[in-house]
């Protein structure tokens, strides 16, 4: 790890302030392959960072920006789950230096906005959840056979270097491995957060999770850290189960085994009881059963997996009449800044184990294998490593 440190410094020097080549994977347009590239990638400008990336992982919701399900600009550099080391800094930057390990955030934390200062919020302004595709001065630091490239939330890590707002870097913990703490920027975080920080999981509670992915998998950790004493998980691949009781799931069940509907099976299961549910799919009928299932009058369900983009959802207002409570998350209402290194230095401790969360580990040129082995259901997680 020090010899690594060590490389990148002499790597760095003499870059500051000139455009750098590098390699990254472009996305031309929606529904095309990724095509890698070399780009050039400007220096910072004032209170933004240049980084150089070590790891990132692949994150359905890139996957939504290939297939249109997701607003983005094109041509764009998508990718925002990763680790790496800061490169140069621009005027102003007072949080991070040249040779930090660092983790770039999709959600910033500005520190000034309402939801910022609100200590239950989390939703900074500075989020580029629209598509905008550039910085907080309204331009791109990338371009590509003379043509401006697109940014991507706030992140943009599908390319061996990114500049960032400030607001939109946490520095973590120098041991910290890249290749596992990069999903802590996203996919971990998410789950684990939705759990402890939106769900609020009491000590003896039951909780249901329906889906059972990178993110649900993440949920369940969260549930057993906050001290559950049954997690159900909910699939209709049973495949997925195995993996799910060994991060912390007491059974796992599939809605097929059944004519009754979910919530149905599960009052049943649990002598009417479970407390908590989440949602980590984005179906509409599957946020309805969460509901459904959890206590009719103290459960509480909670949104997780992203809802797909201009649907309405139809329910009967007598599930939250009783006493229920729905709530939704980003990042499973985590401080970015504040909570992602937390977060990593509670992994160094041994807290949680990402190892189970990640499936395959391939070579950046690699990046379209990655994505069939998304597509296909074959991984949980793929880090690429550069």
């Amino acid at each position: 790890m020090f010899a690594e440190i060590q490389i990148q410094d002499k790597d760095r020097m003499g870059t500051a302030g000139k455009v750098i080549k590098c390699k990254a994977a472009v996305l031309w347009e929606q529904k095309q392959p990724f095509s890698i590239e070399e780009i050039e990638v400007a220096p910072p400008k004032t209170k933004e960072v240049r980084i150089k990336i070590l790891a990132t992982g692949i994150c359905r919701t890139d996957d939504h920006v290939i297939k249109g399900t997701m607003v983005s600009k094109f041509p764009v550099i998508v990718g925002h789950e990763a680790t790496g080391i800061v490169e140069s800094i621009g005027e102003g930057v007072t949080t991070v230096k040249p040779g930090d390990k660092v983790i770039p955030l999709f959600l910033p934390q500005c520190r000034e906005c309402n939801a910022c200062r609100n200590p239950d919020g989390n939703l900074c302004i500075r989020s580029d959840i629209t598509g905008r595709g550039v910085l907080a001065d309204g331009t791109t630091r990338f371009t590509c056979k003379g043509k401006p490239v697109h940014h991507f939330m706030n992140t943009s890590t599908f390319t061996e270097y990114t500049v960032v707002d400030e607001s939109s870097v946490a520095k973590i913990d120098d041991a910290a491995p890249p290749e596992k703490v990069c999903l802590i920027g996203c996919g971990f975080s998410t789950g684990y957060g939705a759990a402890v920080k939106t769900g609020k999981v009491k000590p003896g509670s039951t909780c249901v999770v329906f889906g059972l992915g990178g993110v649900g998998l993440s949920v369940i950790m969260g549930c057993k850290s906050a001290g559950a004493s049954r997690i159900i998980g909910i699939d209709l691949n049973k495949d997925k189960f195995e993996k799910a009781m060994a991060v912390g799931a007491t059974e796992c069940i599939s809605p097929n085994d059944s004519t009754k509907p979910i919530s149905e099976v599960l009052s049943e299961m649990t002598g009417n009881n479970v407390g908590y549910t989440f949602e980590v799919i984005g179906h509409l009928e599957t946020m309805i059963d969460a509901l459904a299932s959890c206590h009719m009058n103290y459960g509480t369900s909670v949104v997780v997996g992203a809802p797909p983009s201009a649907k309405m959802l139809t329910y009967d207002p007598m599930l939250l009449f009783t006493g229920r409570t729905w709530k939704g998350c980003v990042f499973g209402g985590l401080k970015s800044r504040d909570d992602v290194p937390k977060l990593v230095t509670e992994f160094l401790a041994k807290k949680f184990d990402l190892d189970q969360l990640i499936t395959h580990v391939l070579p950046f040129k690699k990046i379209s294998e990655g994505f069939e082995l998304l597509n296909s259901g074959q991984s949980i997680r793929t880090v690429l490593m550069f």
